[in-house]
């Protein structure tokens, strides 16, 4: 059993809104609450915030002192008032007087005590998370290890009991029940329930799997159903046979939703402490498509694109039995990259912020389909994605997929070249699915996501060294910037400067020169400048940095106003001139020649993303560093928050009362367009981030942290979950730029091609770094760089440090 490392530790009355995931890259999630019971069971294709079965808990009985208690702490004072009483699940289960959870993710634990009870429980939870190992930490399973340790002078007999309703064929939000069968199991490995239904029924999406499997075998009991009955019998029945002996007793059913069980029993010596551990896993094959085209950004298509780990499992007990033979090693593995990157010198609040974060790539929000392609939503609502289509101007913020997974990341750009560009360089900004089919069905060009679609293209060319990956894509990138010079497009007369019709993150379009859509500009052409000279195509990189430099030049003189850039307004009287893909029908301005929806003269706290993500690909300053370092200076001073109470927002709150953060929008000079871009006022943690990191960059460390440490106090378990950062929909994509910190602090850059690692010179620095395809530690001396990679491959032959 190895010992697990714990980052933040939260306390009693911190607990009501955690909720960690407990699942792979890919494959939905089980959630721990902080109480440790199981909540948001989103596993069957889809999100499903609030669903859990009503039966679905774990219990302990100890045989020497009759009692039998749910491992769960006490319910939350949210939870105490219904209609029908207490809504909580097992609210009339007894239950431990104390609990605490203590995480680094992906480890969760809750640990629960009570005078009365002498035992006390530290429950283990956690998935497989292993950096440049996709598969193994895309594994449909989530651990559960109960270590019960004997507090008393007196020999313990123990039973750890788990419980769950078959609810295959719906997920609380549609889909019905028939027909389903519990079956026990027994193998060289596991002993379990195996869950699944008679129904024929191959397509649905709720139609799989699940399994209930103890690695325990040597005192195993269960039962494959419950007694039907209303008026609490079947759960007064279960009770009381647990209650009796620790040992369960066989029950038949009609129930068309059976109740499993299964119970490991074990003996303590007076303060000892054994572990029993369960794996619940789950398969459910059938994913659907999202909605092609512009008809829905939520909704689901009837065509089955399947999922990737259902290709790597026959069912739910074989994901139980394999997991179970490998556990070790997958424990170890993980417990080695968490306790590495926890042992680097990076302040706390960065390590919760990177780390955490992670938590998104298991959700509902990401998947694999069976073909091994990546995507993502932009976050989950509470039974569907959230704006279909790996929206590329939302993914472009986050650096973590590609410095910890990094084949996922190349799967991302080749779908976005590959598949979601034209063969006029129109890179549909959320791609369709199934991609035979639908692939460039939305037909509109985000400015900002193309062309931050190229700064990442030449990241992960730089740190794979894959010059095939880069030859592939080359014509298909080609395209995509000359996409920006035609008529009518954002830089036709090509002086480097976005003046046209800019469709952005926004959801709106902004006209004219703005510093958002210039810093992505100018760094796709210094990506592209770069690539090209690679490729050999050097009237190309000399074409793309003769615009770079005008670009740039303009922009600092043109924009920037001595505190930060500003969006310089250009109406376009005739809106038939903007070329076509470029202007939404329904989100942006009606009125092309005095659009609405603008940023104008306001501080905005993302205007230096494009910047950000070149020092992060390893491009280096696009605009002026003086003006760049002043900007984030303003952003500070202008954007930031401490008192939401007394602050005016007409739209979403993802901050409130007294907490701090930075205002996606200040208007310092009181110059705010009428009705200007929709999220002014709002508060968005990647676009806190972002702005964060560039501080970092800048030489702005402590003001960097400090806007990190406004963002994670949000999310303190009382308020908000740590593991769910919500924009539009939970566990959104863009959050995940929280990982650009670690770079940002640690200098870190890698050229795959030349074995070359980058770090900012700092004598006794502990550096943890990810190249996508292999991670370890670096130590810096006054001397000398001892570099170890821990895991994966990365080859590095030469270390250069920079001042």
């Amino acid at each position: 059993m190895t010992d697990w490392p714990v980052l933040r530790t939260y306390e009693p009355d911190s607990l009501a809104r955690i909720a960690l995931p407990l699942g792979g890259i890919g494959t939905g999630t089980i959630s721990l609450g902080g109480r440790g019971d199981l909540r948001d069971w989103e596993v069957t294709n889809r999100p499903g915030k609030g669903f859990a079965p009503d039966i679905g808990f774990f219990a302990l009985h100890l045989a020497e002192a009759g009692i039998t208690r749910a491992l769960q702490g006490p319910i939350e004072a949210a939870l105490y008032e219904g209609s029908n009483g207490s809504p909580a699940r097992g609210h009339g289960l007894p239950k431990f007087a104390n609990a605490h959870f203590e995480a680094a993710y992906p480890f969760g634990q809750v640990v629960l005590s009570d005078p009365d009870v002498p035992v006390s429980v530290r429950l283990q939870a956690f998935n497989p998370l292993i950096p440049a190992d996709s598969d193994r930490s895309g594994i449909p399973v989530a651990i559960l290890r109960y270590v019960l340790t004997n507090d008393s002078d007196q020999p313990i007999t123990a039973t750890v009991c788990g419980s769950i309703r078959n609810f295959i064929g719906t997920d609380g939000s549609g889909g019905e029940i028939a027909g389903n069968v519990n079956t026990f199991r027994e193998s060289d490995e596991v002993a379990g329930v195996l869950f699944a239904t008679n129904r024929e029924d191959s397509t649905a999406e709720r139609a799989g799997t699940m399994a209930l499997a103890t690695i325990d075998t040597d005192d195993v009991s269960y039962r494959t159903a419950w007694l039907d009955g209303h008026w609490g019998r079947p759960l007064l029945d279960f009770w009381d046979d647990l209650s009796a002996d620790g040992a369960l007793d066989p029950r038949d059913s009609g129930d068309p939703a059976p109740v499993g069980s299964l119970a490991s029993g074990v003996t303590l010596a007076p303060g000892q402490s054994r572990p029993v551990t369960f794996l619940i896993g789950w398969h459910f094959p059938n994913r659907h498509a999202w909605w092609p085209g512009h008809g829905s950004y939520e909704e689901y298509s009837e065509d089955i694109v399947g999922n990737y780990y259902a290709t790597q499992y026959a069912d739910a007990w074989d994901v139980v039995t394999r997991t179970a033979a490998e556990l070790s090693q997958l424990e170890s593995e993980t417990a080695a990259f968490v306790n590495a990157f926890l042992s680097s010198d990076l302040p706390e609040t960065v390590q919760e912020a990177a780390l955490f974060n992670l938590s998104t790539l298991r959700t509902q929000t990401c998947f694999r389909t069976a073909d091994g392609n990546f995507f993502g939503f932009e976050g989950s609502h509470d039974t569907t994605g959230s704006c279909f289509g790996s929206c590329t101007h939302v993914w472009n913020y986050e650096p973590a997929t590609a410095h910890l997974f990094g084949d996922l990341a190349r799967s991302m750009r080749r779908i976005e070249f590959g598949h979601a560009t034209d063969e006029n360089g129109l890179m549909s900004f959320r791609v369709g699915l199934p991609l035979a089919e639908q692939a460039q069905s939305f037909r509109l060009a985000a400015a900002d996501g193309q062309m931050g679609c190229l700064v990442k293209l030449h990241r992960e060319w730089q740190l794979s060294g894959d010059d095939e990956l880069l030859r592939s894509l080359w014509p298909h990138a080609k395209a995509a910037l000359e996409f920006a010079w035609q008529p009518g497009g954002w830089d036709a007369d090509r002086d480097g400067v976005m003046e046209g019709c800019q469709h952005n993150t926004m959801d709106v379009e902004y006209y004219g020169p703005n510093p958002q859509m210039q810093g992505w500009y100018l760094a796709a052409l210094r990506a592209s400048e770069e690539m090209a000279r690679h490729l050999g195509d050097d009237d190309f990189a000399a074409t793309c940095r003769k615009i770079f430099e005008a670009g740039s030049a303009w922009t600092d003189q043109h924009l920037f106003n001595g505190r930060y850039y500003e969006h310089e307004i250009r109406p376009v009287s005739d809106a038939s001139a903007i070329a076509k893909g470029l202007r939404h029908d329904e989100m942006g301005a009606k009125d092309t020649a005095h659009p609405d929806l603008q940023l104008g003269g306001g501080c905005l706290c993302d205007q230096l993303v494009g910047q950000v993500l070149a020092h992060i690909g390893g491009l280096g300053h696009v605009l002026d560093p003086d003006n760049v370092r002043t900007t984030l200076e303003s952003i500070r001073t202008y954007n930031k928050n401490s008192d939401f109470g007394s602050h005016f927002n007409p739209m979403r709150s993802y901050a409130l009362g007294a907490e701090a953060g930075l205002l996606m929008c200040s208007y310092p000079d009181g110059n705010r367009p009428q009705r200007p871009f929709p999220y002014f006022a709002e508060v968005m943690t990647g676009m806190e981030y972002t702005a964060a990191v560039g501080m970092i960059y800048e030489g702005l460390v402590d003001e960097g942290i400090a806007a990190i440490a406004d963002v994670r106090a949000r999310f303190d378990g009382k308020h908000r979950n740590p593991f769910n950062e919500a924009e539009c929909g939970y566990h959104y994509a863009r959050a995940m730029a929280s990982w650009g910190a670690v770079n940002a602090l640690t200098g870190f850059g890698y050229v795959a091609a030349e074995g070359l690692l980058r770090l900012r010179r700092r004598p006794g620095a502990v550096d943890f770094f990810a190249t996508g395809d292999g991670w370890g530690l670096a130590r810096q001396t006054e001397d000398d760089v001892d570099v170890e990679v821990l895991g994966g491959t990365a080859t590095i032959t030469t270390v250069e440090l920079t001042d």
